[in-house]
């Protein structure tokens, strides 16, 4: 089948690259996809927000699934308006991501569940953030409200961080809309996990767990980012991963039943792990990126015909192969702040190994068709092994393919994780 994946990062870059490898995929299109992309699909310049033109492609190259990969467009409506047109697509439909999109709407949904969350505070203005600050311990959580691509989250240690933070988002408007409101949200102890499970809205199956590193710099210090590197598997006991099926991931996928939400797609469960139990610390409506990076390669299977069993309402049965996964990021110079765009990348982009490859996230050719820095994080350095440590020493070899000016990547990934 041929099969559209809507998107341009690193997690459609991935998503893309497991499609290679799916039997049952004849031909990959990709909108609008990157450079490094277009060597494996067949690239094209339609927006997303023209559904004529984009129904009309669809209907013309013969496309049977589309999976939509980034939070955007699931937040704007696509999977809805394609679905109106009898177009079989993998992505939650516009309800349902504002679980993503709105995070107030995501805590009120929760509560509702009885699903374990921190506290918070809905928050407007410097002063709503000052007031409930006090009723708080310190350091707080804030969050703008709206998608900001992984930059409306701080975690302030001292009131002046905060109110910094608060100004930027109330005063300056930095974020635009996503930050008109925002949450005030008390900081949990513990470990992050990721728990990742694909859905038809009433039936579900777990992914191989994933843990992030989503700070800038090395023993999880520096400002949030989008991600610096993911590992995968992640294990837990029976006990514990029992608890978190009973006591959220069920109580969750009820609700979007109860609710008579269209959701035929993967929910991304950011968990804390604290003394006291899981917590929902965030839910993404869509892949995790970097987390798609480490968790698709380990499929024993056909993710073409996975995409399409959950789009058209059935969760199939999955295996997993025996693996360890790391993927290691390599970012432009200035990231996340201020990344410089344009920089010639050295080596090549497309060189692997049995064992390692590159995932093409912000990728770019100039005028000389030289490939060069397009954004914050430029690629992901992948590796595979029978123990993390291998795969680990794998992704970090792959590193060392490439280079550019300011090239920037943690060097403690999956190295101090708080169990195996």
């Amino acid at each position: 089948m041929r099969v559209l994946v809507i998107g341009n990062g690193g997690r459609e870059s991935a998503i893309v690259r497991a499609l290679r490898f799916s039997p049952s995929v004849t031909e990959i299109h990709c909108i609008p996809g990157n450079a490094g992309i277009k060597k494996y699909a067949l690239c094209h310049d339609i927006s997303t927000q023209n559904i004529t033109t984009l129904v009309q492609f669809i209907r013309k190259t013969n496309i049977k699934l589309v999976v939509i990969g980034p939070e955007q467009p699931l937040s704007e409506g696509l999977a809805n308006q394609l679905r109106q047109n009898d177009i079989v697509v993998f992505g939650p439909d516009q309800r349902s991501a504002q679980l993503e999109a709105s995070k107030i709407f995501c805590k009120k949904f929760l509560e509702s569940a009885g699903i374990p969350t921190g506290k918070y505070f809905q928050v407007s203005s410097v002063e709503e953030v000052l007031k409930y600050a006090d009723q708080l311990p310190g350091p707080w959580v804030m969050k703008a409200d709206g998608l900001a691509a992984g930059k409306g989250v701080i975690i302030a240690k001292t009131k002046n961080e905060l109110v910094h933070f608060a100004q930027a988002i109330f005063v300056d408007h930095k974020l635009g809309a996503a930050g008109s409101v925002a949450l005030l949200e008390e900081h949990l102890s513990g470990w992050e996990l990721s728990y990742l499970v694909l859905t038809n809205g009433r039936d579900f199956q777990t992914l191989p767990l994933a843990q992030d590193h989503k700070r800038l710099l090395d023993s999880d210090e520096g400002p949030n980012t989008g991600g610096m590197g993911a590992v995968a598997p992640i294990s837990i006991t029976d006990d514990v991963n029992k608890i978190i099926q009973d006591k959220i991931v069920r109580p969750f996928i009820k609700k979007l039943d109860d609710e008579k939400m269209d959701y035929r797609g993967v929910v991304y469960f950011g968990l804390m792990m604290t003394t006291t139990g899981p917590k929902v610390l965030e839910i993404n409506t869509r892949f995790g990126d970097p987390e798609a990076q480490v968790i698709l390669p380990l499929l024993d299977g056909d993710w073409g015909l996975v995409f399409q069993s959950i789009a058209t309402g059935d969760v199939p049965v999955m295996s997993w192969k025996a693996l360890h996964t790391a993927c290691v990021v390599l970012a432009a110079n200035g990231y996340p702040e201020n990344p410089s765009k344009g920089d010639v990348i050295e080596g090549s982009v497309f060189q692997e190994t049995n064992s390692s490859y590159f995932i093409h996230a912000s990728l770019g050719t100039n005028s000389e068709k030289d490939y060069v820095t397009n954004g914050g994080r430029v690629l992901g350095a992948v590796g595979m092994g029978s123990s993390r440590e291998e795969a680990l020493k794998n992704a970090y070899n792959q590193t060392k393919l490439v280079t550019w000016p300011g090239i920037f990547f943690r060097k403690d990934i999956g190295k101090n994780l708080p169990i195996n």
